[in-house]
């Protein structure tokens, strides 16, 4: 595998996965949990997200042509779950005080949704894993480098996450619920385009190409 193909990875990787969009979900999702467990809270979800888009790796083919599952209907599925969370970074009220002032394992469930997934390992991150290590046409060794660009993409969300956290501290929760609404709209976009793909993808309707080029679709035609 050349340069040219581990950068056209590394970038697809990084697009589907998102480590900067994932942040004012993160800052949405700590609105209520303890400063002192916000490291924590990042950990848990950046090891929770590794562990299932490994898991796709190694086994999401397998499963979707056991299963005989449609990609497109995997991208509708994942594009209303993501829809429904968009709803509520809008229009989702503030934490009331005595959900802040629960048991710190509680708060910590967060990290598992909305954080883990859908939004760092999203569908659109699972569904790019299982085509960059197709089974078909990529060998062993191809396969565990992809998975060593994975882990470097994950390993910068991390980074991106705990440096939010002293952003936090900054702008506050006012801040943070302001971008929080902000970048819901934004995710419910991203959402209804998924389900847009997914039927199109289905033959149930013909949408137009996006006016650029996804990386995902360039690493998949290259």
């Amino acid at each position: 595998m050349d340069w040219a193909a581990l950068t056209k990875e590394l970038v697809t990787l990084f697009v589907v996965i998102d480590p900067v969009g994932s942040i004012p979900v993160y800052l949405f999702a700590v609105q209520g949990v303890p400063r002192k467990l916000h490291r924590r809270f990042a950990i848990r979800a950046v090891a929770i997200s590794a562990l299932v888009l490994l898991a796709f790796l190694v086994g999401g083919q397998l499963l979707l042509e056991t299963l005989g599952l449609r990609f497109g209907s995997f991208q509708i599925a994942g594009g209303v779950i993501l829809f429904l969370f968009a709803m509520t970074m809008v229009f989702g009220e503030s934490k009331p005080a005595r959900e802040i002032e629960e048991a710190g394992r509680d708060h910590l469930a967060g990290a598992v949704f909305p954080l883990a997934m859908p939004s760092i390992a999203s569908p659109g991150a699972m569904l790019a894993i299982v085509i960059l290590t197709d089974n078909h046409t990529e060998s062993v060794a191809e396969q565990a480098i992809t998975a060593g660009l994975l882990m470097i993409v994950l390993l910068l969300t991390l980074l991106l996450l705990l440096a939010a956290s002293a952003v936090n501290k900054v702008i506050g929760n006012t801040g943070a619920s302001i971008i929080s609404r902000v970048m819901g709209i934004v995710l419910a976009t991203i959402a209804v385009d998924s389900i847009l793909g997914g039927l199109d993808e289905l033959g149930v309707l013909d949408v137009a190409p996006p006016p650029v080029e996804s990386p995902l679709t360039q690493a998949d035609s290259g």
